[in-house]
């Protein structure tokens, strides 16, 4: 079967789906391996080390199986027949669904991920949000006037910084360990009871709140507009009080909700720094602006698009690796044989047959004579 994979570098995402020396695991699967030409070099894997592997945008068409991230360039040369693996952002992908679904191709997309245990080597959610939090703590020192630990010199002592993270997922929880590693006196805050523990078990102080609000999944659910209200006034003296403040709070499928409004903004010390991480989701702050950065009375506001792109090596190597364990089961002897009985498999289905999954619809169902 072909394998094909393509350069994203015309959405800015330095990422590739497949690194040099995890090939040979792919053709061990049974698939023959393309990439496009220049998909690895802007995250450190030239063309020479992909080798009699490079292939150009016209092997998209005709390929049984296409490996991307975020979305699909040159969606137009796909063929009926191929299937598709990886993260989709589908709640952001009408065109690319409606086109998936003329076709009738089937699609996995790894937002749809179920949590069990035996998924999560395949959980590419979490291998991005991992560097995403680390990343966005390291930038957020970078922007920051304070040094984040405690400094005793001959010039006298200085205070640790104050860090307040918004949202304990995986990307706040990584922030928060890196930040702590860095020195600063870090805070989280999350609306899921267990989550409030992880952050203690890093370290960190948990806000507390008399909220719950988790959704089936283990994600944080949507609040309603009063519970919105009472978290706001609750989180107001925290975010005041925080010098840097790294937001990672996301709702699967939906905006990302907006936690720091202008006003909290104002009432922050000049020189205080913010990174909105769920920038490319609406964002975590009024004021942010997606890939820019904005200074309000003095205040910082960092919104970087995909952060995880940023630590492209490592970020492209670890999600490799959960395309590869996704891959395992499902192929054998470059043939399919995916067991639809798997929840790993249907549940990640975004679209077979001719129908789409919708975000909060149930999985698709699968029929013995419909094949994989």
């Amino acid at each position: 079967m072909r394998l094909f994979v393509p350069s994203l570098t015309a959405t800015l995402d330095k990422r590739v789906a497949i690194v040099p020396h995890l090939i040979e695991r792919f053709e061990a699967l049974g698939f023959s391996v393309g990439v496009e030409r220049g998909a690895g070099v802007a995250a450190g894997f030239p063309d020479a080390a992909y080798g009699s592997h490079l292939a150009e945008a016209e092997a998209l068409a005709g390929a049984d199986l296409v490996l991307t991230l975020g979305t699909l360039p040159g969606a137009e040369r796909l063929t009926r027949g191929t299937r598709l693996l990886g993260l989709m952002r589908p709640w952001a992908q009408a065109d690319l669904g409606h086109r998936l679904v003329s076709l009738g191709a089937t699609s996995w997309a790894l937002e749809y991920l179920p949590r069990i245990s035996r998924a999560q080597s395949m959980d590419a959610l979490s291998s991005q949000a991992t560097c995403a939090g680390y990343r966005g703590a390291i930038l957020a020192a970078e922007a920051s006037g304070h040094v984040f630990p405690l400094l005793t010199t001959a010039a006298g002592t200085l205070r640790p910084a104050g860090v307040l993270v918004l949202g304990a997922g995986v990307a706040g929880l990584q922030a928060i360990a890196t930040a702590r590693r860095l020195g600063a006196q870090v805070a989280g805050y999350d609306i899921r009871p267990e989550a409030r523990e992880q952050i203690r078990s890093l370290g960190a102080r948990a806000v507390e709140s008399a909220l719950v609000a988790e959704s089936r999944g283990g994600y944080g659910r949507e609040l309603t507009a009063d519970e919105q209200r009472r978290e706001k006034e609750q989180l107001g003296h925290e975010i005041q009080s925080a010098n840097v403040i790294i937001a990672a709070a996301f709702v699967p499928g939906r905006p990302a909700p907006c936690l720091i409004g202008p006003d909290e903004v104002d009432r922050l010390e000049p020189g205080s720094v913010i990174v909105d991480l769920a920038a490319d989701e609406g964002g975590n702050c009024a004021l942010s602006r997606p890939g820019e950065t904005v200074t309000s009375g003095g205040v910082r506001i960092l919104a970087p698009r995909q952060p995880a792109a940023d630590l492209a090596w490592h970020a492209s190597e670890m999600y490799c690796r959960n395309l590869l364990n996704f891959l395992k089961p499902a192929v054998a002897d470059g043939q399919w044989v995916v067991d639809w009985s798997d929840p790993v498999y249907r549940e990640t289905l975004w679209t077979h047959a001719g129908r789409i999954r919708s975000v909060g619809e149930a999985p698709l169902t699968v029929t013995e004579d419909q094949p994989p």
